[in-house]
Order: C-alpha cells, then sequence, then structure tokens
C-alpha cells in the first residue's frame, strides 16, 4: 500500500501551500520594505542632482556623491526652485525630482503630454539648470542628469547605467567621462540645438575644444557611447524652448 505522502494530490496541495506561504512572505517583506526602497531612492536622485552642478565630494580622480545623512539638507540649500515643464504650461513643484522619466517617456510614445521636470540650483554665485536624461546603452537602461547654463552650456553631469560592461560601457559613471562633458555646447552660434556626440576617432582627445559637439568615446564602448549621444540629443532637445524664455 502507497503511502499517503506519494500520491499525487498529496504533492499538488504540498506545492499549492508553499507557493503561498512563499508568496505571502514575500509580498510581506517587499510591503515592509517598501518605505526604505523608496526612501533610498530619493536620496539617490538629490545626490545625482546635486553631483551634475557640482555640489559632492570628488577627491582628484574618482567621483563621489555628498553622503546620504546630508544629501536632503544639501539639496535644500542648493536647489532653490524646482519646474515641471508640460507643453506650453511652466508650474513650481518642490516634488519635481520624484518624476520617473522613464514613465513619462512611456506616455510620450501613448501620444499623451510628457512632463520634464527641471532643477534650478545656485552655488558660488551661478544659476544652473538641472535636466534628467534617460535612453538605452548595449545591454539596458542608462540614464543620467546634465546641468547647465541659461547658454546650454554644459556645467557638469552624471551618468549611470543598470548593465553595461564592466571596464567598458559601465565607464561612463567615471569621473574622466562625465568630466569631458564641461564646458561643452549644445546650441550652436544661430541657437539651434546640437546635442554632443561621443565620438570614437575624435581628434580632440585632451578635449580642449568646446565648440565641436563631441566627446571622446571610451575605448570598446561603442553603442553605450552612442546610447549616451542619442539621450542628450533626445531629451534635452526639448528643453529649448525653455531656454529660448530666459533670453528674452
Amino acid at each position: 500500500m502507497s503511502k499517503r505522502t506519494d500520491s499525487n494530490s498529496y504533492t499538488m496541495i504540498f506545492a499549492i501551500i508553499m507557493v503561498l506561504v512563499v508568496g505571502s512572505l514575500l509580498a510581506f517583506f517587499a510591503s515592509s520594505l517598501k518605505p526604505n526602497i523608496d526612501e533610498n531612492k530619493r536620496i539617490e536622485k538629490q545626490q545625482n542632482i546635486l553631483y551634475a552642478m557640482g555640489v559632492n565630494e570628488n577627491d582628484e580622480s574618482s567621483a563621489n556623491f555628498v553622503s546620504t545623512d546630508i544629501a536632503g539638507t544639501e539639496f535644500t540649500k542648493y536647489i532653490t526652485k524646482q519646474l515641471i515643464i508640460q507643453g506650453n504650461e511652466i508650474t513650481e513643484d518642490n516634488k519635481a525630482y520624484l518624476i520617473e522619466v522613464k514613465k513619462e517617456q512611456t506616455l510620450a510614445k501613448q501620444g499623451k503630454k510628457r512632463r520634464l521636470p527641471l532643477f534650478i540650483g545656485e552655488k558660488d554665485g551661478k544659476t544652473f539648470y538641472v535636466a534628467p536624461i534617460r535612453g538605452k546603452g548595449l545591454w539596458d537602461a542608462i540614464w543620467g542628469y546634465v546641468a547647465m547654463d541659461k547658454n546650454m552650456i554644459v556645467q557638469g553631469a552624471y551618468f549611470d547605467h543598470k548593465g553595461e560592461t564592466p571596464g567598458l560601457g559601465a565607464n561612463i559613471k567615471q569621473r574622466y567621462f562625465m568630466d569631458d562633458f564641461i564646458g561643452e555646447h549644445l546650441l550652436n552660434e544661430k541657437g539651434e540645438f546640437k546635442g554632443i556626440r561621443v565620438a570614437k576617432g575624435n581628434n580632440d582627445p585632451k578635449n580642449l575644444e568646446k565648440l565641436d559637439y563631441e566627446v571622446d568615446a571610451i575605448a570598446g564602448a561603442t553603442i553605450t557611447g552612442d546610447g549616451v549621444s542619442a539621450m542628450i540629443k533626445k531629451d534635452l532637445a526639448m528643453y529649448v524652448p525653455y531656454f529660448k524664455t530666459l533670453k528674452k
């Protein structure tokens, strides 16, 4: 006589119970950890925005954020205004930094109006305009924040990625690459948007020429570099109408 535990029905019931128990535990942990996860995301966004406008703890070569302990205080200190640009409408919102760029891009693909967050900061007597960008690298998403002056000349940048190749595409978050963008012009002399191309074979490896709309590419990371070029051109171009209002 076979044992009850050897029956198919017992196996199915046991499997169902285990799925329910494990599912319930996962749901509980996800729910209980969500506030901490959301808080970490909030702080990370503040650190990214501050980094782009030069509020960081960089040493001679490494890129370092302000610490999590002071990120909120520093954000309030340096970011004087947060805007949401939606078509011709511009509104102030002190939670604009929480807008998910990925979701806004999806809405735009659906034919809906996309919200464009813009962060205005003051540091050392200078005004910075920081905009988020998001695109696609070789393997997955890439994103960043670009700080500009009123003429759309880059004052700082921060880039990150989800899964680019270590030592190659992942180097977009290395300081030597991000610092190359400082001083680059996004507009030509006629005020037309040109963007910045991550160029393989660029004849300016020390990046001394700031009116060529190019920075030197990372060796072996052509597709990731193309992704950076594309997200700069696609996303920052949408801010041009706002910057034109600053000249009126």
